[in-house]
C-alpha cells in the first residue's frame, strides 16, 4: 500500500499576551467509522468506501494530535502545551474528535469533507468552558487519492487555525 501523512502546518496568529495557564491535549478520538488508516471516500450518500492501494500511515485522529499540540503551542498564549497524559497538573483540557474526514465524489471535482470537535475543559472548576465543531470543505486538486490527501492536509491546517483561535 501507499502510506500517507496528515501533518498540515497552520498559520497562527501569536497572542497579544500569554495566560499562566497550562494546557492539556487529549489523544483525539474518532466518530464511529472513522477510527482506521483506511483512506475513505463517498460515492453514495451514507456509504463510505475505502481505496484499495492508499492508506494513512496511521489513524487520522492519532495523527492530528502533534499538529494540533504544535498550532497550540505557536499562539504564545498558554504558559505551557503538552500533550496528554501530561504527567503534570494542568488548568484546561483540549479534548477534540474527529467527526469526519472522506474524499467526497459526489461532485466535481471532488472534495474532502473535514469535521472537528473541540471541547475545551476546565480540570479545576471541572466544567466544560467551551465547545465548537469546525467543519472543513476543500476542493482536491486532482479526483484521486493523492489530490484527496492534498485537500485533507489543507483542511486540517484551515480547521488547526480555527482551533488556535477557538482555543
Amino acid at each position: 500500500p501507499v502510506l500517507h501523512v496528515l501533518d498540515a502546518k497552520p498559520a497562527i496568529a501569536r497572542a497579544q499576551a500569554t495566560r499562566d495557564l497550562v494546557l492539556e491535549v487529549s489523544v483525539p478520538r474518532a466518530a464511529p467509522g472513522f477510527d482506521t488508516a483506511a483512506l475513505l471516500y463517498v460515492q453514495k450518500p451514507y456509504v463510505l468506501d475505502a481505496f484499495a492501494t492508499h492508506r494513512w500511515a496511521d489513524a487520522p485522529a492519532r495523527m492530528i494530535g502533534p499538529p494540533l499540540t504544535r498550532a497550540l503551542e505557536q499562539t504564545g498564549y498558554f504558559r505551557a502545551v503538552v500533550p496528554a497524559p501530561a504527567g503534570v497538573p494542568a488548568d484546561l483540557r483540549l479534548d477534540t474528535e474527529l467527526v469526519q474526514l472522506q474524499q467526497n465524489f459526489t461532485s466535481r471535482p471532488s472534495r474532502v469533507e473535514l469535521s472537528l470537535r473541540f471541547r475545551l475543559l476546565d480540570l479545576r472548576g471541572r466544567r466544560v468552558v467551551a465547545s465548537r465543531v469546525v467543519d472543513v470543505d476543500v476542493a482536491a486538486p486532482s479526483d484521486d487519492p493523492d489530490g484527496g490527501v492534498l485537500a485533507a492536509n489543507a483542511a486540517l491546517a484551515d480547521a488547526l487555525a480555527q482551533a488556535a483561535a477557538f482555543a
